[in-house]
């Protein structure tokens, strides 16, 4: 039994399986949740910044069910928000989060598209 410093299980997801949900053109929420200090003006191209600090308030509002496909990243593996992001999603009874750990950082480093915003 492998052990984990989280309470639940959060399902990930690749660089690959990012760029193919992307291509699909399928709907999906693709949010950036760096919170400020660590928002450095760039967004994967196809998402937009959602900081952790107000994940739980953008549910609210944009009122998305709670079967909304939701895609969370932050700066890359070092980074914990993502994981943070898609726990709170979670708690708050969203089923089908995936939390791109590789991040900004993998995505870059694939030389794929980032915005400035």
């Amino acid at each position: 039994m492998s052990t984990t410093t989280t309470t639940e299980a959060v399902k990930t997801i690749s660089t690959q399986e990012v760029r193919q949900l992307l291509d699909s053109k399928r709907a999906f929420q693709f949010w950036n949740v760096l919170t400020g200090e660590w928002f450095k003006g760039q967004n994967i191209a196809g998402s937009r910044r959602v900081p952790l600090d107000r994940v739980g308030n953008e549910v609210r509002s944009a009122n998305l069910a709670k079967n909304a496909e939701i895609v969370v990243y932050c700066g890359g593996p070092k980074c914990p928000q993502s994981r943070m992001a898609a726990e709170k999603l979670e708690k708050l009874g969203y089923e089908n989060v995936r939390a791109y750990e590789g991040g900004r950082a993998e995505w870059k480093g694939a030389g794929l598209a980032i915005e400035k915003v």
